[in-house]
């Protein structure tokens, strides 16, 4: 019975979690590793397991840093089913086929351009790849126990972190009556947030793989309402476009509601243009509206209020509208994808309007390291984008209030609600001075046993 970290250690990217049980083997979670090109070549690199010898795998919710190398594990061999919560299986069948296209592009554009150092530019996969991986998906229901085989059994608990993600609480039958639990965490969400309902308690458990991306710092305490306000009025009043990398998936949809309720209190101008472009971010907010039952109750009771604010966006699906959002003059707003900028049309946005001083950009969440949001966040003069040197001098302002990420304080909080403190704690999804500072503050309030996982490494369940 052993568990080997495959992914997320001393980063935030990666999840992957191979657990074994006499030769059954379970992948929980099968994420990209993003940010430091030193990461991003592991993705190139074979598994260290070989994917046919996986028997199912678990995923926690759709974001790619957690669902993103499924396209490879399946073209490389893997077989098995991919239990996971149906709104999560609803996103993974726009993320993922985007994910292959988006790679695709990128690898034409490289060649076109001739900027990449490999001859001819490989995408890492394809969206026919990524379209195989889906028949893979098996949607499950929260709570209900789901026999995963080779005497393992899963449950999914509501995670808050964006629409249908969960905690997974895996059992393993042992000898006789004998069961050893393992909680993972999966990105815990937020206890009061747009849209979704708080993240579940924790059961007790015997080891917890517990996130720790903001281990070290709070959320700043300003309503993230308020902050926006400022900052669209002050574009606005600048003649400026507001540019909004956002995720496709949950930040888009958080923004669309705060702006529509900036706009019902007259906080902004009801009549100032926001522009969604990004297919996967329509078809995700679409999504959203569709699954009622994942939405918390403020959510349900306003359906009818328009809270997305859908009737008043202009929805950029095709290259033409997106490339069409160039010629916009007057201030105006334009979420895009990725949220990091490492990719999709926000990347194009970024280079045609960061030139102009009149501009913002809103850096809305969490910025890996070596993506182009970190750059910007740290004050980058330029930034290289598709091959060429873009000068940086729109301004350049951060929502981290906004983060679907517990912060420190309530990561501490969550855990400290838990049914029984977990025998074993295990920090993962984090950056090492995160994930230290957390392991150093959970071994001052008694957990004995805090363990920073090290890439590759196995431990006995």
């Amino acid at each position: 019975m052993r568990l080997t970290f495959l992914g997320a250690t001393g980063t935030v990217t990666g999840s992957k979690f191979l657990v074994e049980n006499d030769g059954y083997r379970v992948l929980f979670d099968c994420g990209l590793f993003q940010g430091l090109k030193e990461l991003r070549l592991r993705n190139w690199n074979p598994l260290p397991v070989a994917p046919a010898t996986i028997n199912a795998l678990v995923l926690t919710h759709a974001h790619l840093d957690h669902t993103g190398y499924l396209p490879l594990l399946v073209r490389n061999g893997f077989r098995g089913p991919v239990h996971a919560t149906a709104p999560t299986v609803d996103l993974c069948g726009i993320l993922l086929p985007d994910s292959g296209r988006i790679q695709e592009e990128d690898a034409r554009f490289a060649n076109r351009k001739g900027f990449s150092k490999h001859h001819p530019a490989q995408p890492l996969y394809t969206e026919q790849d990524a379209e195989r991986a889906l028949t893979h998906l098996r949607p499950s229901k929260f709570v209900e126990p789901l026999d995963v085989g080779g005497g393992m059994t899963v449950r999914f608990h509501v995670a808050g972190h964006i629409l249908g993600a969960a905690h997974v609480e895996l059992q393993i039958a042992g000898k006789g009556s004998q069961r050893t639990t393992v909680f993972f965490s999966g990105d815990v969400g937020r206890p009061d947030q747009p849209i979704l309902p708080p993240p579940s308690r924790i059961p007790a458990c015997d080891h917890l793989l517990m996130e720790s991306t903001y281990g070290d710092r709070e959320h700043p305490a300003e309503d993230p309402k308020e902050q926006l306000a400022t900052i669209v009025r002050e574009t606005a009043a600048a003649g400026g476009v507001l540019l909004i990398p956002a995720f496709a998936v949950g930040r888009a949809q958080a923004l669309l509601y705060l702006l529509r309720e900036l706009q019902l209190e007259g906080k902004v101008p009801e009549d100032l243009p926001i522009h969604l472009d990004s297919p996967m971010a329509i078809e995700a907010t679409q999504i959203v509206a569709m699954h009622v039952e994942a939405h918390d109750p403020e959510m349900r009771a306003r359906r009818a209020e328009d809270p997305l604010g859908l009737r008043r966006v202009g929805l950029a699906a095709t290259v033409e509208q997106s490339k069409a959002l160039n010629d916009v003059r007057y201030p105006a707003i334009i979420i895009s994808a990725s949220g990091m900028a490492t990719a999709g049309r926000i990347v194009h946005h970024l280079a045609y309007r960061l030139p102009d001083s009149r501009n913002t950009v809103l850096l809305s969440g969490f910025q890996a390291a070596g993506t182009r949001g970190r750059l910007l966040q740290d004050g980058a003069r330029e930034i290289k984008i598709h091959g060429r040197m873009v000068q940086c001098r729109a301004r350049i302002e951060r929502l981290d209030s906004m983060s679907a990420h517990a912060g420190r304080s309530e990561l501490l909080q969550w855990l400290a609600a838990a049914d029984a403190p977990p025998s074993h704690i295990h920090l993962i999804h984090g950056e090492p001075t995160a994930s230290a500072a957390l392991a150093t503050t959970l071994r001052e309030l008694g957990y004995a046993d805090v363990h920073l996982p090290k890439y590759g490494e196995s431990i006995e369940l």
